[in-house]
């Protein structure tokens, strides 16, 4: 089971403006531990605590090549609103919030790079939401 996720900043008062942008709307609480960040699910058993800090070596925080965190959603309309929040918080947009060709019919995700460009997913693959365009009208819904 996944414990933590941890991201490098090197500003931690921007950090704090795009993750709290969206990941209070998930259920996070924000507690702040030596200069540090941590994101703690409220009453989600089982799900993992996000942290914010900055590198142990005292160097400067950078995104990994390959590296992404992805949280999950309720709604596509949710996906929309926090990556527009996100991006209003001094993120960037790293991929409008849609559907992606390459995934399945419901998975509806936008991405985002944090300020120190970490890379960020929201998505909703509730299948009670509208499916792919192309494969609704496949499937004659």
């Amino acid at each position: 089971m996944l414990a933590y996720v941890t991201v490098g900043a090197n500003d931690m008062d921007r950090a704090e403006r795009f993750y709290s942008a969206f990941l209070p709307a998930l259920g996070y609480l924000l507690e702040r531990y030596h200069g540090d960040l941590s994101y703690i699910p409220a009453g989600q058993t089982g799900a993992p605590d996000f942290y914010v800090k900055s590198p142990y070596d005292g160097g400067e925080a950078s995104a990994g090549n390959g590296a992404m965190v992805a949280f999950r959603v309720s709604t596509q309309r949710q996906v929309r609103a926090l990556h527009a929040a996100a991006v209003d918080a001094g993120g960037a947009s790293d991929g409008a919030p849609g559907f992606r060709a390459a995934y399945g019919p419901w998975f509806y995700v936008g991405y985002l790079r944090d300020p120190c460009g970490n890379k960020v997913a929201l998505f909703c693959d509730n299948e009670d939401q509208p499916m792919r365009p192309d494969r609704a009208a496949a499937s004659g819904q």
